[in-house]
């Protein structure tokens, strides 16, 4: 090969090695396309303009219903014109402990029954002891939590209940002292359920979701969320020097036999004197031995039992303009229903459109009569109650009862001759 042959053939390498080299990959910044970006900007621009203009108007909007709502005046008795007991020492008060504040809770229910417990426990012979509302509350939220995982969440999970609750808690797991349990961690003993429930149905959701079924490892970790939020609770009851079980405390000191009480309603949709439904949402359970009484004798049972010396657990609707925590004091006015049209039917038609609703539970603790009329002294754990001069007490008149309560729960004894 000459040279002139060899040069050209290097050079054609070169040639083809340079080539090569040239589509070989590299990164590089990526292209901007200024134009566009304009175009984006003043998009951004032109939205942010329309999201401040719609939060002015927003704001604006707010700010007129805030101020309306603040402006709002309920429509309220003249209390002025009203003839009523003055203070809880007008009645004939039934033995009862100080009323005590549910606070930020819905457990009305625990509150109202076990304060009626206390009171029956004292009438029987016990020793007039505070009793836990929150050991009952406690062991009524391990109870629903079973049912709402057996019910693929079709049961309740909030926060009411029925007197019934407290005594299926007495007699599956006993009772306990306020003293041993008060079920509240707040350094100020304030309770506040509100975190606790958004907690336990969270995790409750989760295993419905997730077909996590092993009952008993389910309820550890709700008896858990409890236990963080309220407390452990005891195994037992130290009491004037002794140490009890649960069970042994309700029986042996406190003389109570949950078989002992039964609760009645007055409904005109099911026959009188037979047991039935109390079909409202916080009766979870579905109980349906309610004794169906006619409103005469739903009435007489409640006002002879407080005569009597014996106290009500009471339920039914507290959402009425006649009912003002302000001044402790209840009434039917007579421009909402004249006294002589409170009868069954008038009675009936408000449960059937639902302007009586099952709202809240109390303890009727007292009776008097002023004016001609009947008046009950009740007792309240609610935060209306505490608006006025006695804190915990309303004092009813005997129509707001006969109106708007739905149901009591009393000692068989007062229902002689009405059970069949």
């Amino acid at each position: 090969m000459t040279l002139g042959k060899t040069t050209l053939v290097l050079a054609m390498l070169i040639l083809i090695a340079s080539s090569a080299m040239a589509d070989d990959p590299v990164y590089r910044a990526k292209n901007e396309y200024p134009v566009l970006d304009e175009i984006t900007d003043a998009r951004d621009a032109a939205q942010a303009v329309r999201d401040s203009i719609r939060d002015a108007v927003d704001q604006k909007y707010a700010d007129e219903a805030e101020a309306k709502s603040d402006a709002r005046l309920d429509l309220r008795v003249d209390w002025s014109k009203v003839k009523s007991p003055k203070k809880p020492e007008d009645f004939e008060q039934v033995w009862h402990l100080p009323p005590t504040p549910q606070f930020y809770t819905g457990s009305c229910w625990a509150f109202c029954s076990v304060s009626y417990m206390e009171s029956e426990s004292h009438r029987l012979g016990g020793p007039g002891v505070k009793l836990s509302e929150m050991w009952v509350v406690y062991w009524e939220y391990v109870e629903k939590s079973r049912a709402y995982l057996a019910s693929f969440g079709h049961t309740p999970l909030a926060q009411g209940s029925q007197d019934h609750g407290t005594m299926e808690v007495f007699a599956k797991y006993g009772a306990m002292s306020r003293e041993a349990y008060p079920g509240v961690l707040a350094e100020d003993g304030r309770y506040d359920h509100t975190p606790m429930m958004k907690e336990l149905k969270g995790f409750l959701d989760w295993v419905l979701e997730s077909g996590t079924w092993d009952e008993d490892q389910n309820l550890a970790y709700v008896r858990s969320i409890l236990n963080k939020h309220m407390g452990t609770p005891p195994a037992d009851v130290v009491f004037d020097g002794r140490t009890y079980s649960p069970q042994s405390f309700l029986k042996d000191v406190l003389n109570l036999d949950m078989e002992d009480y039964v609760g009645c309603v007055s409904r005109m949709d099911t026959p009188f004197y037979t047991q039935v439904l109390l079909d409202v949402t916080d009766n979870w359970r579905r109980k349906d031995d309610y004794l169906n009484l006619p409103l005469h004798d739903f009435y007489d049972v409640i006002k002879k039992s407080v005569k009597d010396g014996f106290t009500v657990s009471i339920g039914g609707d507290n959402s009425e303009a006649g009912m003002d925590g302000k001044f402790d004091t209840a009434i039917i006015p007579e421009w909402d229903i004249p006294a002589k049209y409170i009868n069954q039917a008038s009675r009936e038609f408000r449960i059937g459109n639902k302007t009586t609703g099952d709202d809240h539970g109390l303890h009727v603790v007292g009776y008097t009569k002023v004016g001609g009329k009947d008046w009950f002294l009740i007792k309240d754990s609610n935060r209306s109650s505490r608006l006025g001069e006695f804190k915990g007490y309303y004092f009813w008149s005997g129509d707001y009862i006969k109106l708007k309560m739905l149901s009591f729960t009393v000692h068989k004894d007062r229902l002689e001759g009405l059970l069949n």
